[in-house]
């Protein structure tokens, strides 16, 4: 049998996608909305947590309350992964943008029942019951949510924008928690913290129809990402060609071919959410119930923190375009081991001044890994699998986030230690600098399995010629090798009275 080389033709100015800005813009806004309504939710639960305690677990003591309202926040992550599982196949087979759709109708439905349960007081333990149900299918949904919106954005962003233009998926991650904060509070001021023990807390979790309503619009008139139409367009080409299906490809494959990028991955994930999740939402427990501020001042601190944030999120990202993501994994790991414990040495201090300059710390740390997560996991994989690989690696090692504020909380009930959080936060720190240090690195290049991708035909031009340019420095060095290669040669031949 003859085995016939495959031509592999030079590469040309119309093989560099050029990326339609008013489609990018439509891309980055519906993901960020789907993101903000997502992370809307974590918001106002862990802001709410003390109110649903009370009302959905009124039997037990403050503290046991918390632990209680923060693990049924906790227990949806154990079902992400089978979320990620299914939304990931689903995404690789039909398409970002179909997924993404169905994702936004089942997160904003299950988050507006939660204010529909009635309370322990009325229905008694089918109340906690129903509140998992719909937090599990919230965790289900969300399990495709935020892999299936940073591939969009990636996949529609040009190589030399992909940081900042991904930077603008977790702003909408903040937003969301601002949002959520900020009406929690507004809500509780109006009706009294009475009135909001009893229907107020509701509220929040209602403003989810509209927001899910707006979401779904905005996904349902999207298009799909240029990389996949790209992907799709060539398998149907080389399937008319050979007359069979793509070849399906199981996780089992995925971990083997693939697995220096899921673990690059899994520890990103896990250093920048447990100090997400953290900050976020644990720290509005901490100030009310370990620190005993009221609700509202803990809370508004918090707010103030993440407005904060909102701003840092985009300059991260824009700077990682220039000088790469791998130095803000890094000087963010390094910077959380250095100043966990000093952060919590002036959120515990008591003065209102300190305790808003600690948290601010972290807060920025946590800017330098959030500024880098979104344009970074989805140029770990190639086109074909990026959506299976990266939802599942990434909800798996998000079980470990999602146990942060159940865990924490009751570390701390249990040993009355207030500097737990630190020290938690430095081994995940460590965890952080290794992935920093072997990862590698994406600014500035094409997605993996797809062509390069510019904002004007101008830039296209100057990507075709840096790529040219790749290509001649690739050639020296092979040349350069060759030559060595002769040197040895010619050097172990001299010593053989046989070989010339």
């Amino acid at each position: 049998m003859i085995l016939r080389k495959k031509r592999v033709k030079p590469m040309r100015i119309q093989d560099i996608t050029i990326i339609d800005d008013v489609k990018l813009k439509k891309a980055i806004t519906a993901a960020a909305l789907g993101n903000a309504m997502e992370w809307f939710d974590f918001g106002v639960y862990g802001f709410v947590a003390y109110a649903l305690g009370q009302v959905f677990f009124p039997g037990a003591n403050p503290g046991v309350q918390m632990i209680a309202a923060l693990a049924t926040f906790s227990v949806p992550f154990l079902v992400r992964p089978l979320g990620g599982l299914f939304f990931g196949r689903l995404g690789d087979k039909f398409g970002r943008q179909k997924v993404l759709s169905v994702t936004i109708i089942i997160m904003s439905a299950s988050t507006f029942c939660i204010g529909l349960i009635p309370s322990y007081a009325s229905i008694g333990m089918w109340a906690p019951m129903l509140l998992l149900a719909a937090k599990l299918a919230q965790g289900f949904s969300v399990g495709g949510e935020y892999s299936g919106a940073a591939i969009f954005v990636a996949e529609y962003s040009p190589d030399r924008k992909r940081g900042f233009l991904g930077s603008w998926l977790d702003f909408g991650s903040i937003a969301g928690f601002v949002l959520g904060a900020g009406f929690v509070v507004f809500i509780s001021s109006i009706v009294g913290e009475h009135n909001f023990l009893e229907w107020g807390w509701r509220i929040p979790f209602f403003l989810a129809a509209p927001l899910g309503l707006i979401g779904i619009y905005l996904r349902n008139a999207l298009e799909e990402t240029p990389t996949f139409q790209q992907h799709i367009d060539t398998i149907d080409k080389d399937a008319k060609s050979s007359l069979q299906a793509p070849p399906k490809v199981s996780f089992r494959e995925i971990a083997a071919t693939q697995w220096k990028s899921l673990l690059s991955c899994v520890g990103l994930v896990i250093a920048t959410n447990v100090t997400y999740y953290m900050l976020l939402t644990y720290m509005p427990s901490y100030l009310s119930h370990s620190l005993h501020y009221s609700e509202n001042r803990g809370v508004l601190i918090i707010i103030a923190i993440m407005a904060g944030m909102l701003f840092v999120q985009p300059v991260i990202g824009l700077m990682s375009d220039r000088y790469g993501r791998k130095p803000f994994v890094i000087c963010g790991s390094i910077g959380l081991f250095l100043f966990a414990i000093p952060c919590f040495i002036m959120i515990n201090s008591g003065v209102i001044g300190l305790i808003f300059l600690g948290l601010l710390v972290l807060a920025v740390l946590l800017n330098a890994f959030t500024g880098v997560m979104a344009s970074t996991l989805p140029a770990m994989f190639p086109t074909h699998i990026r959506y299976s690989a990266l939802a599942i690696s990434f909800n798996i090692s998000i079980l470990v986030a999602g146990l942060t504020p159940t865990l924490i909380a009751w570390i701390v009930e249990e040993t009355q230690n207030l500097y737990m959080p630190a020290y938690y936060l430095m081994l995940v720190a460590v965890v952080g600098l290794l992935t920093g240090l072997y990862m590698k690195e994406t600014a500035n290049l094409p997605l993996k399995g797809a062509a390069p991708a510019a904002a004007d035909k101008a830039e296209a031009k100057e990507l075709l010629q840096e790529q040219y340019d790749n290509i001649e420095h690739r050639i020296e060095d092979i040349d350069n090798q060759i030559q060595q290669l002769e040197k040895k040669r010619q050097a172990l031949a001299a010593q053989h009275p046989e070989i010339n």
